[in-house]
């Protein structure tokens, strides 16, 4: 019998599987740069094409849809590079789950952020405001929207695991606090408006958690200042 009706396994070139990774890391590295810079509603698909240096036809046969494309791009953008590795997988979060202390886990926490939002922050602000006028963009908003969500809920369980909370924060308030300074306006506003360093950021969202989220330190044993003499001075009158 010939191989007729038989599985053949389809020949797959290593060179052409690089070609069209790297074609896909440019169109990515394009869209980050388009839409961060004219919004969603103005960039078109065409336009991230040339910018890469391919053909529309290639765009929409790797994404798709718009939506789609800005989806990828951002989803490079926030983790740093195109492997198929969830945030909470990566080393960042092993090296959080080893802390033995909240500053240990909180610095592992930041060390990440901070550039993440320095890649991502005005694309993902571009997906955000662009939702509004368009359903499919609006699910992919909601989609990050939940993921912030969830990575905060899961420093939060962490800290919570190595010291209490401040007294009367619940665990939703304090993820809730978290998901704030975590949102991509935050870090725009600071950095763009501001002229913040994404070091200063960074200095900035550990001080914040810790101030928000945990008790305040005591306060020092400083003694107290003598009080002031009533004794008369020297040569005054009895």
């Amino acid at each position: 019998m010939d191989g007729e009706g038989r599985g053949v396994r389809p020949y797959r070139s290593p060179a052409r599987a690089e070609r069209a990774r790297r074609t896909r890391r440019a169109v990515l590295a394009a869209a980050r740069e388009v839409f961060t810079a004219h919004g969603y509603a103005a960039t078109t698909v065409r336009a991230v094409a040339a910018a890469a240096g391919v053909s529309a036809a290639t765009v929409e046969l790797l994404f798709g849809t718009k939506a789609a494309l800005v989806k990828a791009a951002a989803d490079v953008a926030i983790a740093g590079d195109d492997e198929p590795v969830p945030m909470l997988d990566r080393d960042w979060a092993h090296d959080a789950r080893l802390a033995t202390t909240p500053e240990a886990a909180i610095a592992a926490a930041v060390r990440t952020i901070g550039p993440a939002q320095e890649r991502s922050a005005g694309l993902v602000l571009a997906i955000l405001e662009g939702s509004a006028a368009d359903v499919e963009l609006a699910e992919v908003a909601d989609r990050m929207v939940e993921q912030r969500a969830g990575t905060a809920g899961w420093i939060v369980d962490l800290l919570m695991d190595l010291a209490p909370l401040r007294p009367g924060l619940s665990r939703a308030d304090a993820v809730d606090t978290l998901w704030l300074l975590m949102d991509p306006a935050v870090f725009d506003r600071l950095t763009r408006r501001r002229g913040w360093s994404t070091d200063r950021y960074q200095e900035w969202f550990a001080a914040s958690i810790r101030t928000l989220l945990f008790p305040d330190p005591p306060m020092p044993d400083t003694p107290l200042p003598d009080p002031p003499s009533t004794d008369p001075a020297p040569g005054g009158s009895p």
